[in-house]
C-alpha cells in the first residue's frame, strides 16, 4: 500500500507563516465585539470644557477607527475676508493665489476625515466647497493633527463651487475629505457633534477625553 507523503513540522511552520503573511491585516485582526456608548451627560461634560473642538472619543470599530467630537462656536460677525499671505513653502497647501482675492469665509479641508456634523443648539451659515485659499498645513504636533482630524489645510474658502446654507438644530451635513468648510455667520452660537470615520488611522483608535476619565 501506498503511504501518503507527510510534512516535516518545520515546513509546515514554513507554510502556515507564509499564509499568515500573504492574509490581510484585516482579517487577522480581532473584530470589535462591543457597542461603544456615549450619555448626553457625558457629552455635556465634554462640551463644557474650555475651547472650540474637543474629541470625545476614538475607537476601532473593525475596518476603520470612527471618533465623535462635540463643538461649541460663539457668536461669528459677517464680514469680508481676504486671503492673507502666502506661507513659506514647506507649510502652503490648498489653492495658491498671488491676487488678493474676496473670500467667503475663513475654513479647514481634512486630508483623510469626513466629517458629519449633527447641530444640537443654536444656527448658523455654514460655507462649504470651494477651495481653501493660501492655505497652511496643520503642524504635525497640532491637536488639529494628532487628536482631531489628522493632517489639515485651513485658510480662507473662496473659488468656485462654494455653498452658504443657513443650518439649524436637527440638521445633519456630510463633509467629505478635502472638502473645505467654515463658518461666516453665528448670530449667537452653534453646536454640533461632529462624527469622524478615519479609514486611514491617522488618529488613535483607542482615546477617550481625559474629563470622562
Amino acid at each position: 500500500m501506498k503511504q501518503q507523503p507527510r510534512y516535516a513540522p518545520r515546513r509546515l511552520a514554513t507554510i502556515t507563516g507564509a499564509l499568515m503573511a500573504a492574509m490581510p491585516l484585516t482579517a487577522l485582526a480581532q473584530a470589535p465585539t462591543q457597542a461603544t456608548y456615549l450619555t448626553a451627560e457625558q457629552i455635556a461634560t465634554v462640551n463644557a470644557l474650555p475651547g472650540v473642538d474637543r474629541q470625545i472619543i476614538s475607537t476601532d470599530i473593525g475596518k476603520l477607527n470612527l471618533a465623535v467630537g462635540i463643538v461649541h462656536r460663539t457668536a461669528v460677525a459677517a464680514r469680508p475676508i481676504s486671503t492673507s499671505a502666502a506661507a513659506a513653502a514647506d507649510q502652503a497647501c490648498g489653492t495658491s493665489s498671488a491676487a488678493d482675492v474676496p473670500g467667503t469665509a475663513s475654513g479647514i479641508a481634512h486630508d483623510h476625515q469626513t466629517e458629519t456634523y449633527i447641530i444640537t443648539s443654536g444656527s448658523g451659515t455654514l460655507v462649504t466647497g470651494g477651495s481653501i485659499l493660501n492655505g497652511r498645513k496643520s503642524a504635525p504636533e497640532s491637536s488639529v493633527t494628532t487628536t482631531l482630524n489628522g493632517p489639515s489645510c485651513s485658510g480662507v474658502i473662496g473659488g468656485q463651487g462654494v455653498i452658504s446654507r443657513v443650518v439649524k438644530v436637527g440638521d445633519v451635513i456630510v463633509i467629505p475629505a478635502n472638502v473645505p468648510h467654515g463658518w461666516s455667520l453665528i448670530e449667537d452660537h452653534v453646536d454640533y457633534l461632529s462624527v469622524r470615520p478615519d479609514p486611514d488611522r491617522v488618529l488613535a483608535r483607542d482615546y477617550v477625553n481625559p474629563a470622562l476619565d
